[in-house]
This record gives C-alpha cells, sequence and structure tokens, in this order.
C-alpha cells in the first residue's frame, strides 16, 4: 500500500535539464555572436548597442528536441520580460541560458529559448538573478518581439537558482 502512495510522488519529480539537452544530438551548437557582459569596462560597448537596431536572432529555427514534449522539466535560466503587470511582475517571459540574452546580444538560437507563461509571475527589480522554472515542456514555437522560442512552458514552480 505504502509503495502504491509512493509512485505517484516520484512520478511527479521533474526532470532536470541543462541548456545543452535542448539542442538534439548531431545537431549544431552555436556559440553566442557576442559574449555577455560580465566586464564593466565595456559596458560603453554594451549602452552603445542598447540604443541600435535589434540585433537578429541567430537561429530563429533551430531543431528542436521533440521527446521533451509533454514532459515534467526543471530548467535554470535568466528572464527576460514580455509582459509585465500593473503589479511590477512579469507573467510571459522568455528563460534564456545566459544574462542579456535578446537585449544586450543577439538572440540565442530558438532551441535555446523558452517561452514561459506564470500566473504567479516574478517581479521585474528581481530579474538580475538565475531562476530555475519547473513545468510541462511543450516543443512548441513561439514568436515575439524580442525573439522565436522553440519550446513553450507554463511555469508551476519558479524559485530563486542557488549554486549548491
Amino acid at each position: 500500500m505504502l509503495l502504491s502512495l509512493a509512485i505517484p510522488a516520484w512520478a511527479a519529480e521533474p526532470k532536470e535539464l541543462d541548456w545543452p539537452a535542448l539542442i538534439p544530438e548531431g545537431a549544431p551548437v552555436i556559440p553566442p555572436q557576442l559574449a555577455p557582459l560580465h566586464d564593466l569596462s565595456q559596458i560603453s560597448s554594451a549602452l552603445f548597442a542598447e540604443s541600435a537596431p535589434a540585433a537578429r536572432q541567430q537561429a530563429p529555427d533551430a531543431p528542436v528536441v521533440k521527446s521533451l514534449d509533454g514532459q515534467q522539466i526543471k530548467l535554470p535560466g535568466y528572464i527576460v520580460p514580455l509582459e509585465v503587470s500593473e503589479e511590477g511582475r512579469t507573467t510571459e517571459f522568455l528563460l534564456v541560458p545566459y544574462y542579456g540574452a535578446c537585449i544586450h546580444v543577439p538572440p540565442p538560437p530558438s532551441n535555446q529559448i523558452v517561452h514561459i507563461f506564470s500566473e504567479m509571475g516574478v517581479r521585474v527589480e528581481d530579474l538580475y538573478q538565475p531562476y530555475w522554472i519547473e513545468g510541462k515542456m511543450q516543443v512548441r514555437a513561439s514568436s515575439s518581439e524580442l525573439a522565436d522560442a522553440g519550446y513553450q512552458m507554463e511555469a508551476e514552480k519558479i524559485y530563486a537558482y542557488e549554486l549548491k
């Protein structure tokens, strides 16, 4: 009897993924066109880039891992807001592998972007840090003003990413 109660709890545990897991085996890995900004001596270049026209996405139709469709997953990343509520929370956003993607540097390939929908949202002032997002992955393309995404997810849990 106890075993039958334990199985559903175990089955509901999300599969922890990293960003390379979203690229199909044998597909090209496309490195960022520009390195993320970590060196503050480059801040003037970054500010100039902000005023320039939006950079083109590297691979807006990159291949996806179809077997991820419908899986409960847990993925770390940075939030790029698409919608912000009157309360200052983003409830629709892109999850990307590095800080500044889609804003400070050209968007990564579509298989490195997950379009997230969330009822709870995240406070906009907390977007500088990475987050874990848990939910059911959907292998479904979507487009926004900032970039095309190869995946979508309805977030069930959002919490700060902590190094172990």
